[in-house]
């Protein structure tokens, strides 16, 4: 009987499985379709302006052999070109025309094809005495038309492309003017792109490009007719032409794909391929765009909507189960009820039918149910005692706290005030002064002291900035100077270097100096040696501080309740058991570490804090 409903739900599930899929598959197709055509428009983009600053170059030099080509000298050297004066007046010529044009080279052939006079004739390799005749450009402008042509030199081995216009003594073409450019620029201008730029000539061979591992290959093996071309003009010379490693080829809608397999991948790349035609070079641009950021992008997205998708169905079925749970638990409910109102009726039943004793026994039910409610009632009322109580322990605690907190403060207060009244007396103005610039000093400090306990209760440490160590500490002992002339204490502080600086609040961390110190002045009190030293130095990147006293020191037994609120170990009346606690709560708020250390003599406390 089982068996039908679990095939039903695996078809069920199944089916749905399906549409899922299909789904997915859909969105990716879509997505990836969509990605692909605003890549090709990045890449017609990107081609576009790459063409139009190819043509901006190329146009830039190709009116310059025409507008030469005009100047007697060339016709005068043609006609006589044994004369030296000639030959030499015509180079230095040349040479000025190149420098102002930045051409690569600029240079004079006669109707043979031999140069007789260039703008290089003064370098390691001129083309003075080189016949090019091979040469197309060469060919084109001697019947009369301006050449072009691109090839590698076979002199200095650099690319350039050809200008070359026919020069004519009234319509007789005596020979031809060149220039040449260096068009290597173009690779270095475009090299920082992401895409690459592939330019491609008549035969198919990559003659620019920014990946230079390309340079000089083909998308195809040449076949033997464009072998001889090439080879025949020289355009490549010393140049073994390889095809690119290209996989696999796709036409689509927006251009073509090619797999090509780069260096160091284990599988072949794809990208696409887009080509624009500059008709007068005859050059064929290409841009390939790298699909991969496509294919991430579509992951990305897909794996974002099937972790949002399983996010649904799990929410789903966490709202399903909460459905059927309570649906659950209300059918419980019911039958609970129900059962409880059919033996409630069975009872009353029973109780009417019952003796006189269960009546009365049932009325000493009814009184201890009673005398239980007045029980709980008074246990409600006992619990909110303790609750007030607690609060009332909060309070006492803190004021405890402030009263700990002020007090030395108060103390140094007093002591100023009964200096000044002296001095004032005596008319010493200056001191009297200093001594109620210590007053107002020691009242803001108190002020601070209140927004401490207010920082503290909010679990904060106030802002934190550098501060140097050797006025937290002179500030604190300034604090209990009242309280150090009236003993006989030796403090020595030690503080290497003496620049020394961390990170900390500068109220707080002088508030836990007094702290510590004003503990070690209560210690040494009726010993025969009292000494405090106070000392600080790196370690580890961190900073050290540590206040150690030569008092009796800290029972063992005393050591793992030493920081817990209300406990201390003085006298009555000379504390109550909260300063260390507070020193405690400072020292991890700003990031640091408090610790007793085993001392030979008396009790050691060290601080690490963050150095500055």
């Amino acid at each position: 009987m089982k068996v039908f409903p679990r095939i039903k739900i695996i078809l069920i599930a199944a089916l749905i499985g399906i549409l899922i899929g299909l789904s997915l598959w859909a969105t990716y197709r879509w997505l990836y379709s969509l990605r692909m055509k605003s890549l090709a428009e990045e890449g017609a983009s990107r081609l576009e302006l790459y063409v139009t600053y190819l043509q901006g170059v190329l146009e830039k030099y190709e009116s310059l052999p025409e507008l030469l080509a005009n100047d007697k000298m060339l016709t005068s050297l043609l006609n006589d070109p044994r004369s030296p004066e000639q030959v030499d007046a015509l180079n230095k010529y040349l040479e000025t025309i190149n420098n102002i044009s930045n051409a690569s080279d600029t240079y004079l052939m006669d109707s043979d094809g031999l140069t007789i006079a260039a703008s290089n004739w003064n370098e390691e390799y001129p083309f003075l005495g080189i016949n090019f005749s091979y040469r197309p450009y060469f060919k084109e402008a001697m019947s009369g038309h301006l050449g072009r042509y691109f090839a590698m030199g076979t002199s200095s081995s650099l690319r350039g492309y050809y200008f070359a216009y026919p020069v004519r003594l009234h319509d007789k073409i005596l020979g031809a003017l060149v220039v040449k450019i260096n068009i290597e620029s173009v690779e270095k201008n475009w090299g920082h792109t992401d895409e690459t730029f592939l330019v491609t000539d008549t035969d198919g061979v990559i003659f620019l490009t920014t990946r230079k591992d390309w340079r000089f290959r083909s998308w195809a093996p040449l076949s033997e007719e464009a072998k001889e071309h090439v080879n025949a003009n020289r355009r490549y010379p010393n140049t073994l032409i390889q095809p690119l490693p290209v996989v696999k080829e796709k036409i689509t809608d927006i251009g073509k794909i090619v797999w090509i397999k780069m260096p160091g991948d284990f599988n072949a790349r794809k990208f696409l391929l887009q080509t624009h035609h500059m008709e007068h070079a005859g050059w064929n641009v290409q841009i390939l765009m790298d699909t991969r950021r496509v294919d991430r992008f579509v992951s990305l997205v897909l794996l974002m909507i099937c972790f949002i998708g399983v996010l649904g169905g799990l929410f789903i079925l966490v709202v399903e189960q909460r459905r059927q749970r309570l649906a659950d638990l209300k059918h419980f409910e019911e039958q609970a009820m129900k059962v409880l109102q059919e033996a409630n009726t069975k009872l009353e039943t029973r109780v009417v039918e019952r003796t006189q004793e269960l009546t009365e026994t049932n009325s000493l039910l009814r009184k201890e149910i009673e005398d239980r409610k007045r029980t709980e009632i008074a246990l409600q009322h006992t619990r909110a005692e303790l609750i007030h109580a607690a609060k009332m322990a909060a309070l006492g605690q803190m004021s405890a706290g402030i009263n700990h907190e002020l007090n030395q403060p108060l103390a140094a207060i007093r002591s100023y005030s009964d200096n000044g009244r002296l001095f004032l007396q005596k008319g010493r103005l200056e001191d009297t002064m200093w001594n109620l610039e210590q007053i107002s000093e020691l009242t803001e400090r108190m002020a601070q002291i209140g927004v401490q306990l207010k920082l503290f209760s909010r679990k904060t440490s106030g802002s934190m900035t550098i501060v140097p160590l050797h006025g937290i500490i002179d500030g604190a002992l300034e604090i209990l100077k009242p309280v150090i002339r009236k003993s006989d204490i030796s403090i020595n502080v030690d503080i290497q270097p003496e620049d020394l600086g961390v990170r900390a609040n500068h109220v707080l961390l002088q508030q836990v100096m007094v702290n510590l110190i004003g503990n070690a002045l209560q210690a040494i009190e009726g010993c025969p040696t009292r000494k405090i030293r106070i000392a600080s130095s790196r370690r580890q990147g961190r900073v050290a501080i540590t206040v150690e006293d030569s008092g009796a020191g800290i029972l063992p037994e005393h050591l793992p309740h030493i920081f817990e609120p209300f406990y201390t170990t003085k006298q009555s009346g000379q504390g109550l058991g909260l300063g260390l606690t507070i020193t405690e709560r400072i020292i991890k708020e700003m990031n640091g570490e408090i610790q007793v250390l085993e001392s030979n003599a008396g009790a050691k406390f060290e601080i690490i804090l963050e150095e500055a």
